[in-house]
């Protein structure tokens, strides 16, 4: 058993839903959450820039000697993954893989979308991943660039957010996507949203749980989980607490009562 903390970090609210899903399916274990609002959003970013908020973040989750990093983010999965596993001495999970493997699992025709931000669809990283398992599989790529927007100013089940939904889902539904990822950490708080366009016949890849199965299955296998105990959540945000706060209350269903600073600076870069 290990109770050190096990570190998760996103450009913003969107990887609270990751945390969301590990906390249910890992009660004993304790958090720490850095939440990125200072450089929100990570998907117009370049490789460079996301890469280099990745490494400063994991840097910082190290020196509060967590014993596994899970990067809560699509876009830094899609883009700062491998620099991450490379320069980081405790392990680090990324998102793309548990989501790739369970949407070739539960596609019938073959045909999945995902749905992303600029960043991590044009970083293929999901195609990748997908044909590695599923060499015949069709994949088609929508960035939805203001999918997260919308989900950070708390408009994710509005009229506005379905009418943006339907011209997003337009094409995908022309493509014949049986399965769609949400191919952000953002997404599944518009997962009413989207399912309401799509309708019940396609199926929803929600990388929140699918990610929460991997870390689970992760340290059960190399005997790192923390069995008993009572599990916490230490918050940390670069921007803006008191605001992070109230955006993390709207995701999590639940008063955040401390949210700590700490800002990146360029030195960390």
């Amino acid at each position: 058993m290990n109770t050190q903390p096990i570190g998760v970090f996103d450009s913003g609210f969107g990887g609270l839903t990751i945390l969301k899903a590990l906390r249910k399916k890992l009660p004993h274990e304790r958090f720490i959450y850095f939440g990125d609002s200072a450089n929100v959003p990570y998907g117009g970013k370049s490789k460079q820039a996301v890469t280099r908020l990745s490494l400063a973040i994991a840097r910082f989750l190290q020196e509060q000697h967590v014993k596994l990093i899970v990067v809560a983010c699509n876009t830094a999965s899609s883009l700062a993954l491998n620099a991450l596993k490379k320069q980081s001495k405790v392990p680090v999970i990324g998102v793309i893989e548990a989501g790739a493997q369970y949407a070739c699992k539960i596609t019938e025709n073959g045909r999945i979308a995902v749905l992303g931000t600029e960043g991590t669809i044009k970083s293929k990283a999901y195609t990748k991943s997908i044909l590695k398992r599923n060499p015949s599989a069709r994949i088609f790529g929508q960035a939805c660039g203001l999918f997260a927007p919308l989900v950070e100013e708390g408009w994710a089940n509005t009229e506005p957010a379905r009418l943006i939904a339907q011209r997003y889902l337009s094409p995908v539904q022309k493509f014949g996507a049986d399965t769609i990822i949400l191919g952000c950490t953002h997404y599944p708080v518009l997962k009413h949203t989207i399912a309401s366009v799509t309708g019940k016949q396609v199926k929803l890849v929600d990388s929140a749980q699918t990610l929460a199965q991997a870390v689970d299955e992760f340290l059960r296998r190399n005997n790192q989980a923390a069995l008993h105990g009572k599990g916490s959540v230490c918050f940390y945000a670069s921007d803006d607490p008191a605001r992070f706060a109230q955006g993390a209350k709207k995701i999590l269903h639940e008063p955040i009562k401390s949210v700590r600073l700490k800002k990146l600076s360029y030195e960390d870069f």
